[in-house]
């Protein structure tokens, strides 16, 4: 049983017990239905209090059963609730921690609900594209006023108790307690006031008959749903909570529950929520790692070490000075070490200036950051993270420094976005003890970190990298080694074809404008004049002797050869006017490319979106099917994380590998087969991965 029953002098307590949220599982159904069933027979009951234990009063629904069949089992949330409001005896529900989507509901079925301050008060079911499923978006307009709910609903954000429990008029506390530990004891002693007033005749209470309208009606919802549909576009369901949360003021409350339910059962189906859940578990599944358990113990990380203070470095270490971990950084001359600083407290005071960092905070940021241009400073940091120039020969030296300084057990971490860690680790004496730590640019922003594990990297390190990039907030995604790991090695086919597409009739507007209509925040020319097309031209001219059969179009190293590196040159792609970002159509360019194809006998052909697209997205899909197949990432969901968090696939497509599924595979299949009939195209590219050429045959997918 999830749910523990006792007595508390007249007054029964049941206590959901299903850690770490007691999610309303099946058992969890039961027992409260089963504890309402025994507090109603027992005539020494007079009232009932429903809490949770430990760290939440429920969080929702569990999602361990999230797709089995107990999710829908008999008592469903909605039967349990109903058990509550038909219960002869006062329900109270103690709320304390979290109350959050069905956890929320329930305590919304309750007779009264009392609270203590600091509860996170939600109903996120919106991040899952879906809707609350069990009457939150008609009883919440009727105790918080039509527009309060609507707003939590439609964000889905966590709000305070004490907040809501301060708005004038609200019927969502009938008490605030004094703190939650006094929470129980205040929660009995108010049931046992409120069955006395039921046996005085009082009739007892349900949210469901209260009044719910809103004084400008059709206009308020008219407004609402301009609002939501410009704020939201690629997703369905805000739009359909405001239909829902009208349906509560038009209609009587049974009726309203079958809109909600109706609505509910739509979103369930559509491919934006099924997007939405899998990234909802995916993120979950990217922190565990096969072969590594919870018996495995990390390491502490008192202090970090940063070598390199440019752009990087400065950004890496700002993530870790947000929390309150002290970082001593290194850099070999003071005038790169002063101007590393003064970037950092630059971007601090930018924050200051907009109201998003206190004063306070941002001088304690700086009193845990300490520069230094010795390494022999660094020496007793439990995590180093080598942030320099991405050249083998430098990550040598700075490796060998760091191998004869560093006190045994510290971590040292490189930053590299595509050289060989065993190669890195192979410099020290201690290669159980490197990792690569690939943080993406601007480092304090980008939320993905790809920890990438060595042949030799000890699985109490790979434990320790995981839980600190969630201290830090990061999405970390564990990657074998290979040139690119997963992000780099896909993205190189994502350009490829982007090159191609150009020489065989489109222009870099028609790309860049083609995917970010399909949901991309940014197209692969523009992206490449935002990050530096050098950076890409480094890698192509290493190629060219790594892999010399390997097929490039040239219009790209003739666009570096005129020194269009990007916005950092004031031209690239596209041009850019002094002081202002925005990618203007260039002449020179499109001249450039005219010329390319007429020397290499190329007539252009009209290429469609759906084409540009399909390219694009299938070139990623197909180079993460051979990631999957080479073992360098261990499930697809992953390569999903990487290209969510990294590099601005649509949330609502739920990454390449989860989209190719929604498409089919067979579908992609063809569709690569097409492409490889292309003279101009990569033939042995097209291929379909034998993975993917596996799963498509016998109607599978990555999923």
């Amino acid at each position: 049983m999830s749910a523990d029953y006792q007595l508390d002098g007249d007054v029964a307590v049941i206590t959901l017990n299903n850690p770490p949220v007691n999610g309303l599982g099946y058992a969890t159904r039961v027992g409260i239905t089963s504890g309402l069933e025994k507090a109603n027979a027992d005539p020494a009951v007079k009232a009932i209090v429903i809490t949770g234990a430990g760290k939440a009063f429920s969080g929702g629904a569990d999602i361990r059963e999230f797709g089995t069949p107990k999710a829908l089992q008999e008592p469903n949330l909605n039967s349990v609730i109903l058990t509550i409001e038909n219960s002869a005896k006062p329900v109270v529900a103690a709320i304390h921690s979290v109350a959050m989507g069905g956890g929320l509901e329930l305590a919304l079925g309750c007779h009264y609900r009392v609270a203590a301050p600091g509860a996170q008060i939600a109903l996120p079911e919106v991040k899952l594209g879906i809707l609350p499923g069990a009457g939150g978006t008609q009883r919440l307009p009727r105790v918080l006023g039509v527009e309060t709910a609507l707003n939590m609903i439609v964000k889905g954000d966590p709000v305070p108790s004490e907040v809501l429990a301060g708005l004038p008029g609200q019927k969502l506390f009938d008490q605030m307690a004094a703190n939650a530990e006094s929470l129980l004891r205040e929660a009995v002693a108010f049931a046992g006031q409120v069955a006395a007033k039921q046996a005085a005749g009082e009739p007892l209470p349900l949210v469901r008959n209260l009044p719910c309208k809103h004084p400008q009606g059709d206009a308020y919802f008219q407004f609402a749903r301009n609002m939501v549909k410009g704020m939201a576009k690629n997703f369905p369901a805000p739009a359909r909570c405001v239909d829902a949360v009208e349906a509560a003021t038009k209609q009587k409350f049974d009726a309203g529950m079958a809109t909600e339910r109706a609505i509910f059962i739509e979103l369930m189906t559509t491919p934006e929520s099924a997007a939405l859940r899998h990234v909802f578990f995916a993120e979950r599944a990217a922190s565990k790692i096969p072969d590594v358990g919870d018996d495995v113990k990390p390491r502490t990380i008192n202090k970090v070490a940063v070598i390199g203070a440019g752009t990087m470095g400065g950004g890496i270490s700002m993530n870790f000075l947000n929390a309150g971990i002290p970082v001593t950084i290194l850099e070999t001359k003071q005038e790169a070490l002063d101007r590393g600083l003064s970037t950092i407290r630059k971007n601090y005071e930018a924050q200051v200036k907009k109201g998003k960092l206190k004063q306070d905070k941002y001088e304690q940021r700086m009193a845990l950051l300490t520069p230094t241009l010795t390494y022999q400073d660094i020496a007793d940091a439990d995590l180093v993270i080598e942030a320099v120039f991405e050249e083998l020969g430098v990550k040598e030296q700075v490796f060998k420094q760091l191998d004869a300084v560093m006190k045994p057990g510290a971590i040292l971490a490189s930053n590299t976005s595509t050289l060989d860690v065993d190669k890195i680790a192979g410099f020290t004496q201690r290669p159980q003890d490197v990792v690569g730590m690939h943080f993406f640019s601007p480092a304090n922003v980008m939320k993905l970190l790809e920890v990438v594990r060595g042949a030799k990297t000890a699985k109490d390190v790979l434990a320790t990298v995981m839980q600190i990039a969630k201290k830090i907030k990061k999405t970390a995604v564990v990657s074998g080694v290979c040139d690119g790991f997963i992000g780099n090695r896909m993205i190189e086919q994502y350009s490829r074809q982007a090159g191609f597409l150009l020489e065989e009739g489109a222009t870099p507007q028609q790309v860049d404008k083609a995917i970010e209509k399909f949901g991309f925040a940014m197209g692969p020319f523009r992206m490449g004049d935002l990050a530096g097309n050098d950076i890409g031209w480094a890698i192509r001219k290493r190629r060219y002797v790594e892999k010399p059969g390997m097929k490039y179009s040239k219009i790209a190293d003739l666009l570096c050869e005129l020194g269009r590196y990007g916005q950092k040159t004031g031209a690239g792609w596209y041009d850019y006017q002094a002081g202002k970002r925005d990618a203007l159509p260039s002449k020179l360019v499109e001249d450039m490319i005219a010329t390319h194809r007429q020397a290499q006998g190329i007539s252009p052909r009209k290429i469609s979106d759906e084409e540009i697209v399909q390219r694009l997205v299938y070139a990623l899909v197909n180079e993460g099917a051979r990631i999957l197949e080479d073992g360098i990432a261990s499930k697809a969901s992953d390569i999903d994380m990487v290209y969510l968090t990294g590099y601005g696939f649509p949330l609502w497509r739920g990454g390449p590998m989860k989209y190719a599924d929604q498409v089919g595979l067979f579908n992609v299949a063809e569709s690569m087969k097409r492409f490889a009939r292309n003279p101009l195209d990569d033939a042995s590219f097209w291929q379909p991965a034998p993975l993917l050429a596996k799963l498509a045959a016998e109607g599978k997918s990555f999923g």
